[in-house]
């Protein structure tokens, strides 16, 4: 009798788990190094807080958060980790939505009949270096505002010996060496006004414009420096306090705040005044004005003139000077009869 030939196939195993290969577990690996800090740094902006160093730093560079974060994607992708898919793309979206354009308000509905148009100049010297493209610029532009930062000795003499008393016959001028020094020049009449205590000087004044008098106060709080965060927090707190005591007024802050939109410190000074920042307003949002040596989408916008409710943009422009890390930021106002 021919023997049975068994043609049955040996009974299966049971699935093993899905372990990654050493390449893949690399890419995962990878995937998470690169979003570690830009998922700090976008939570924090989330939550409205500038949290500790480095995000109060990253902050002021919120949109190249984006490269690692796309970098991420591509990791992900090779390990087929869909958690971190889904974690790269979250991180991309939510930066994404906080670095998009914002919205401008030129075609707005004016506030009132126009009663004056003023151009305002801001600058930061760096320790005076740029005095002579500062010189330059106030010739060409003749602002009728001139807010200075880091205006030292030599800043000082030069705005003393070379710009004209005939064009700008009132002056706030605060002398200090090195970043410690800063001026107003002005067209208009000025009256006194406490400016804020800061280490760097801030002074202020207030404007007489026909029948209006409009609130001034130079901007430059310290830099939110790793050991230096509490101070930079405390000086963008003293303007905040000083924005709320004009609130309903018109003002204008101008000057170097070493913070960007992105900045919970610099959004609650806007709150505080109902102030509202004129390079936004006039679509030159995120145009860097530090370090003056790189442009969009790259640098930090930390230079700013916030106005109130009572003033209108028809433009606004950042102006190169040689021998300093800022961009100068010249805007064209038109103060409104709101009352």
């Amino acid at each position: 009798m021919d023997s049975a030939i068994s043609t049955a196939a040996p009974a299966a195993e049971p699935d093993a788990p899905f372990r990654p290969s050493g390449a893949r577990r690399a890419a995962a690996w990878l995937a998470t190094l690169l979003l570690i800090v830009p998922s700090v740094v976008a939570g924090c902006r989330v939550a409205d807080t500038d949290g500790i160093t480095p995000v109060p730093q990253l902050l002021a560079f919120l949109p190249w958060l984006l490269l690692p974060a796309g970098a991420a994607l591509l990791p992900a992708l090779l390990a087929r980790w869909r958690t971190g898919m889904v974690w790269a793309a979250a991180v991309l979206v939510v930066t994404g939505w906080f670095v998009r354009p914002y919205d401008t308000g030129l075609t707005d509905d004016p506030p009132g009949p126009v009663v004056a148009r003023l151009e305002v100049l801001t600058s930061n010297v760096e320790f005076g270096n740029a005095t002579e493209g500062l010189l330059a610029a106030v010739r060409r532009e003749r602002p009728d505002l001139v807010f200075i930062q880091e205006c030292d000795p030599s800043c000082t003499d030069a705005l003393a010996a070379r710009v004209s008393r005939g064009d700008y016959p009132y002056r706030k001028v605060v002398e200090g060496y090195a970043a410690s020094g800063s001026a107003i020049l002005s067209k208009l009449p000025l009256r006194a006004a406490p400016g804020v205590d800061g280490t760097l000087a801030m002074p202020g004044a207030v404007a007489v414009v026909g029948d209006r008098t409009v609130n001034l106060q130079l901007a430059h709080p310290l830099p939110p420096i790793p050991s230096g965060v509490a101070d930079w927090q405390r000086e963008l707190g003293l303007l905040r306090t000083y924005a709320a005591g004009v609130k309903g007024r018109p003002a204008l802050v101008a000057g170097d705040f070493n913070a960007t939109q992105d900045h919970a410190a610099f959004r609650r000074i806007l709150d505080a005044g109902d102030l509202r920042d004129s390079a936004t307003l006039a679509g030159a949002a995120r145009t860097p004005s530090w370090p003056s040596a790189v442009r969009r989408p790259l640098g930090a916008q930390i230079d700013h003139v916030l106005i109130s409710e009572d003033f209108s943009v028809r433009k606004a422009r950042f102006l190169d000077l040689a021998d300093t890390d800022h961009r100068s930021l010249l805007v064209q106002l038109e103060l409104h009869d709101v009352r």
